[in-house]
């Protein structure tokens, strides 16, 4: 029986590539707030939680002193090491492990960043407190996902077709429920910005390389929807549709 990690570091270590080149990641509104909330931090020292194929490190890594991107899979951060080679980025280093169990000592960080990560963290409450652990006093967060909107109505529909198309989800969080893991973590929550992910549906279930079976399932789903439902995640007729995204940028206390 395979671990909620393994099943992760499975699903992620074969689609390194796939997410290099994907535009969703590579580009967005979300990218350029994070690279706002950014400038004027040239001596600051950035973990990357959950870098995937790298684009918030590469990002960041011309705003600040160094970044360290940290993932659990092995070819997501050859990917990241490469590229910044080629690149020329030579303040990126790479470490790898698991959000909830940070290799790093106390206070080694000005800032911590993440990016479409944390919904498939096994315990986001618990890696929020090793976020906080890592942080320097009055060091601050920049944490960007997708979220639910909250309505059982519509969570239901986002975490099924969620977890139809990638088996290693756990779950896109509310505001709420984000608000209540950042207090409980010790993390002031300074500013909230929100943002629309248009997905197109074949990249995004080719991206994760989901099964035809389950593709099929997500597209059988789709028609069986309210109007509430629809309207509110704009599907398509080909299945494309756009989630709710958030970023928070957040203090340590």
């Amino acid at each position: 029986m395979k671990t909620h990690h393994q099943s992760v570091y499975q699903q992620f270590d074969e689609q390194a590539n796939s997410y290099l080149t994907s535009q969703v990641h590579a580009q967005g509104e979300d990218l350029l707030a994070l690279q706002h909330a950014l400038k004027g931090n040239l001596e600051a020292k950035v973990l990357d939680l959950g870098c995937g194929a790298g684009h918030a490190s590469f990002m960041a890594a011309s705003l600040v002193s160094s970044v360290t991107a940290y993932d659990l899979s092995d070819s997501m951060l050859a990917v990241v090491a490469s590229t910044a080679v080629e690149r020329e980025l030579n303040n990126i280093e790479t470490y790898k492990g698991a959000a909830e169990s940070l290799p790093f000592e106390n206070n080694s960080f000005d800032i911590v960043i993440s990016r479409y990560s944390a919904h498939h963290w096994h315990d986001v409450g618990r890696a929020l407190r090793e976020v906080q652990r890592v942080l320097k006093p009055g060091g601050r967060g920049i944490f960007i996902d997708v979220v639910s909107p909250g309505h059982p109505l519509l969570d239901i529909y986002l975490q099924t077709v969620e977890v139809l198309r990638d088996t290693s989800h756990i779950r896109d969080y509310s505001a709420g429920e984000w608000s209540s893991m950042f207090n409980g973590a010790g993390l002031f929550v300074r500013e909230v910005k929100s943002f629309r992910l248009q997905l197109e549906f074949s990249s995004w279930v080719e991206r994760m390389r989901t099964p035809k079976p389950l593709v099929d399932a997500i597209r059988q789903y789709q028609t069986t929807l309210s109007y509430e439902a629809k309207n509110h995640f704009a599907v398509q007729e080909d299945g494309s549709f756009t989630s709710d995204v958030m970023l928070f940028e957040f203090l340590r206390q």
